[in-house]
């Protein structure tokens, strides 16, 4: 099934696309020169960036889990949270940082979680940020991002099909995958 057309107001994103993106960020930080000692991603929209840019460099990834589209069904930003520890495999978060994420919206989650790392972390000696999509809108300037977006839409990306699936629908969310794939 195919997605509807992209406009001023939707962006549909299928796994080959947002995967693509990936690649394109990635490529764009290899050829600004920058090198970087670790990636922190924010969780949950930066998780799949980060890990993707974590195996491509070779570098620790750190998971700092923040939240504020919590209402109307996610569609609605609220208050943000930002989680007071940061998961990392190898030491702390010190030296070159490269911030990820999916998109900078508003550009509120960014500018409190870039003021919170430079207070919790004075052994950051550089932080620079990435993300796939840069809204018109945004109040901050990502370092790197694949897409301007002027218009601000709604971008409609491939795991939100999850968002609404619950444990009690999985068996039939399976076969419905398993009849498809046949075709």
């Amino acid at each position: 099934m195919s997605s509807p057309n992209n406009n001023d107001s939707h962006v549909w994103v299928t796994w080959d696309d947002y995967h693509r993106l990936i690649e394109k960020l990635s490529l764009q930080v290899y050829q600004s020169g920058w090198q970087f000692d670790q990636i922190l991603c924010l969780a949950r929209g930066g998780v799949r960036v980060g890990d993707v840019m974590s195996r491509i460099y070779d570098v620790p990834l750190g998971i700092l889990a923040t939240s504020s589209y919590r209402e109307a069904a996610g569609t609605k930003q609220g208050e943000l949270d930002i989680a007071q520890f940061i998961t990392i495999t190898r030491g702390s978060l010190a030296g070159r940082v490269l911030l990820v994420d999916d998109m900078v919206d508003t550009g509120l989650t960014f500018s409190k979680v870039f003021n919170h790392l430079q207070q919790q972390f004075p052994a950051i000696t550089e932080l620079r940020t990435a993300v796939l999509w840069w809204k018109g809108h945004s109040q901050v300037t990502p370092d790197y991002y694949v897409d301007k977006l002027p218009t601000n839409p709604w971008i409609h990306q491939p795991f939100e099909d999850y968002d609404s699936l619950r444990p009690h629908q999985l068996e039939a969310w399976i076969r419905k995958g398993s009849s498809s794939e046949g075709r």
